[in-house]
């Protein structure tokens, strides 16, 4: 019976649902026709294979082909289905064995000449094909991709020619060379903060805990440079962490990055950016700004100028770690667990409190320019701190070089570890449940929270992010319960009830 099937992986999200491709010849006027929802690419596909097929110098069958992508209700895009779609249309023509379709994948895009292409999203299909006991094959540039995972049977080939000499026996294809990338080092280090101790603080303890932070100041006094030195403080992620990070990078449209695929993301959309670029979307959903920046760093800096909407958008990721994007015919869930790093100006020129006194602006001008972030977005970060511009800058950069990225990492992994083995995940993400066994208070300390939540006016979920940097800086201290000193610098880091205030003009 003139009947193959051959294996391969749709891209969805960041997952990669089986595909079966099945080709059936049979008689009647030569066509060839495609079923089981393709979009245009994978129709477009009729000619590629065809054209690749007579160049390569394989014979096109003379009847009726019919091709079929199961399951049929699952929507297939791009041009990943090219090579499957070649194999299947060789094997239903007996001009191949069937043998190796059945233990193996395949997925590539075929120019015209029968060279295989790059396709996205190879990541997230080679890791489902090794948990299936499949072996795969993927284009020769898709190998460092491939490499990432620790499977076998891991095939790398340049062109529809080397895969048919390969199943019939006539050559060996190249395995995917699975040889140690090295991520390169080159994340800016905290040495080159001159000054500005207690920002250097709130940066430390922001990575210690994973709290979110606003810097507030005006400009220059080195808000994105402390916001691109976060990652450098972080601890390194683990295999787990890398791979979800490099998949996320596979299905977008910049695709992975292999030389940087073990160093924390740091994205910085501009404050133009719509909400799609933000959070992902499109007909076939992408992954945005902030799965991008999923284990790592998201920076948005003029926080105010960002379209108030967009950065609604925020709320939702920021409290579950994932952000669901919903289409008509589908929804895709995309991961969004990031350290959310803002910068903003104190009034709409600047200078609002600066030592110059060139800012001009009336307290309901700063009032207008503070209320475009919502109150709710606020709330979901933990550390609010003001960046004054430093004193005898001259002075420190002649003298002793400030402490680098590597001793205060040091300091930050030996925090997590400490949270990690008390509630099992980092101090940002306690819950509600979780403060009274993770947050022991002195009378001493349960006096003060007291005194500040009357006079500051406190929220509870005011109260419950102070406990967390609380804990936070008591674990950077290797101290078992919350001091009240904790308690004092956590309340003076965290700005409760006093972001929308005119204080600086």
């Amino acid at each position: 019976m003139s009947l193959a099937q051959v294996y391969t992986r749709a891209c969805v999200g960041v997952g990669a649902p089986e595909v079966i491709v099945e080709i059936h010849l049979s008689g009647g006027l030569p066509k060839m026709s495609i079923v089981g929802l393709p979009e245009t690419a994978v129709r477009e596909a009729r000619d590629r294979v065809k054209a690749a097929l007579l160049n390569a110098g394989f014979a096109f069958p003379r009847s009726r082909v019919t091709i079929s992508l199961a399951p049929a209700d699952l929507p297939k895009e791009g041009s990943r289905f090219d090579l499957p779609i070649a194999l299947g249309i060789l094997a239903a023509s007996a001009q191949i064995p069937k043998t190796l379709l059945e233990t193996h994948e395949f997925i590539g895009e075929l120019s015209l000449s029968g060279t295989l292409n790059p396709v996205h999203g190879i990541l997230p299909a080679a890791l489902k094909a090794s948990q299936a006991g499949r072996g795969i094959v993927v284009p020769a540039e898709n190998a460092g991709e491939v490499a990432l995972i620790s499977a076998d049977r891991q095939y790398q080939a340049g062109s529809l020619q080397e895969v048919v000499g390969w199943m019939r026996g006539r050559g060996q294809l190249a395995t995917v060379d699975k040889s140690e990338h090295t991520a390169i080092a080159d994340t800016p280090n905290l040495s080159d903060v001159v000054g500005q101790h207690r920002a250097r603080r709130a940066l430390e303890v922001s990575a210690a805990g994973g709290h979110n932070i606003l810097f507030i100041g005006s400009p220059g006094t080195g808000k994105t440079m402390l916001a691109a030195r976060l990652p450098g403080i972080l601890p390194e992620m683990d295999d787990a962490e890398a791979l979800a990070v490099a998949a996320v990078a596979s299905v977008s449209r910049g695709g992975l990055d292999i030389a940087r695929w073990r160093l924390r993301p740091f994205r910085a959309p501009h404050h133009t950016a719509s909400a799609i670029a933000l959070v992902g979307g499109g007909s076939h959903p992408r992954p945005g700004e902030i799965s991008l920046a999923h284990h790592g760093v998201l920076f948005l800096d003029e926080l105010p100028e960002f379209n108030r909407r967009v950065l609604e958008v925020l709320r939702e990721p920021l409290e579950s770690g994932q952000i669901v994007i919903s289409r008509a015919q589908r929804s895709e869930t995309f991961p969004a667990r990031f350290q959310l790093v803002a910068a903003m100006n104190p009034c709409p020129c600047g200078y609002a409190g600066d030592e110059s006194g060139r800012c001009h602006c009336s307290a309901d001008q700063v009032h207008r320019y503070r209320s475009r972030i919502s109150g709710p977005l606020l709330d979901r970060i933990d550390l609010h701190v003001e960046v004054t511009r430093p004193r005898m800058f001259l002075a420190e950069s002649e003298g002793a070089r400030p402490e680098d990225s590597r001793c205060v990492r040091q300091r930050v992994i030996a925090a997590r570890l400490i949270q990690h083995q008390r509630q099992g995940n980092i101090n940002a993400l306690i819950g509600i449940q979780q403060l009274k066994s993770c947050c022991p208070l002195t009378t001493a300390t349960q006096s003060l929270l007291a005194s500040a939540s009357e006079k500051l006016l406190l929220s509870p979920r005011n109260c419950h992010r102070i406990l967390k940097v609380s804990r936070t800086l008591a674990d950077l201290d290797k101290d078992a319960q919350i001091s009240p000193e904790h308690l004092a610098e956590a309340i003076s880091f965290c700005g409760a009830g006093r972001f929308h205030s005119a204080r600086y003009c």
